[in-house]
């Protein structure tokens, strides 16, 4: 589109005048990523949460990239709490029986588009699940429209599951349970990753939790809701939103690495990323925790095969279950 003289004048009079009687400053004006977030602050679920969320992300489409390909974008997602009404009415369709909402998680993943090896990447997750203690309560495919990607994220989209998983007998509080699929993730990962790679694959755990959900993509932020037909449907409500249009810089766009990740979205770099990767490697051998037992599951906390931005929301998340964990990577051998 090209802008005539006067448009551009007018812009650099605005600008002026904003600089001269406001906060603004053109020196402090970057190239970023675009977040949001809407709650309703006394905690009430509905559908225009979602919508609004949407909303907002919609009008960052500017603060989105995108490749040659201009209908693939960098990323762009959603975090909201589980509709517990949505999936009640889809898992009773799927023959599941759903406990109460609090009473189990929701894994969504990113499996292999092939159905063989996806059976044996949810084979092995059920695995882990059971040796956990937890309880698989079936699975379910997530309902996507393939025409709203372009071309080079279609080229590598995964297969969208999720899995349920009921709170096992022995789990007393919402807090164990949370760490019981902390587990649960981080050893699932550790041998389905391996697999998924020696067959040019990959295998991605967006979120597992009792409490969120994230859908998210190798999207431009206009495509986010016609892609996933979930976040249309009327019974899909939460009372926050949490958004993300991503801007990749220093690493290549992926389907896993669009934002949110699994506690924050993120804008800009980390740069003492490296040195803080390896300040949590070195201290894991001196880790302990009352809250895991068998803290050693869960090593190493740090992905390092992720962006910045995810390594951060690696080490944000062991901070969330056990808030002494740095603590006790730092204790006195001699004391």
């Amino acid at each position: 589109m090209e802008m005539n003289g006067s448009v551009i004048e007018q812009q650099r009079l605005d600008q002026a005048r904003l600089e001269a009687n406001g906060m603004y400053s053109s020196q402090f004006e970057k190239d970023a990523c675009g977040m949001g977030f809407v709650v309703n602050i006394k905690g009430k679920k509905s559908h225009d949460i979602i919508d609004d969320g949407l909303r907002i992300l919609e009008r960052l489409e500017h603060r989105g990239g995108a490749g040659a390909d201009k209908d693939t974008g960098d990323g762009a997602g959603i975090l909201v709490q589980i509709p517990h009404e949505f999936f009640k009415r889809e898992c009773e369709v799927l023959g599941i029986n759903l406990p109460a909402a609090g009473e189990y998680g929701v894994g969504m993943i990113f499996a292999h588009k092939y159905e063989s090896l996806r059976n044996e990447q949810k084979r092995i997750f059920e695995e882990v699940v059971r040796e956990e203690g937890q309880v698989v309560l079936g699975w379910r495919e997530v309902p996507v429209d393939g025409t709203k990607v372009g071309k080079e994220a279609a080229a590598i989209r995964p297969w969208m599951i999720q899995i349920l998983i009921g709170k096992g007998p022995d789990v007393t509080n919402n807090a164990e349970f949370e760490r019981k699929l902390y587990v649960i993730r981080k050893l699932a990962e550790k041998r389905i990753i391996p697999l998924s790679k020696e067959l040019s694959s990959d295998f991605y755990i967006a979120s597992l939790s009792s409490k969120t959900i994230v859908y998210k993509g190798m999207l431009t932020p206009g495509q986010l809701r016609d892609f996933y037909l979930d976040l249309s449907d009327l019974d899909f409500t939460s009372a926050l939103a949490m958004v993300h249009s991503r801007f990749s810089t220093n690493t290549f766009p992926s389907w896993a690495r669009a934002h949110p990740n699994r506690f924050l979205v993120h804008n800009g770099e980390i740069n003492t990323i490296r040195g803080n990767v390896n300040w949590i490697n070195a201290r894991e051998g001196k880790a302990e925790s009352p809250l895991f037992p068998d803290i050693k599951k869960v090593f190493p906390v740090v992905d390092d095969s992720g962006s910045d931005s995810a390594m951060f929301d690696n080490t944000f998340g062991i901070l969330a279950h056990d808030r002494s964990f740095l603590a006790s990577c730092d204790h006195d051998d001699d004391s």
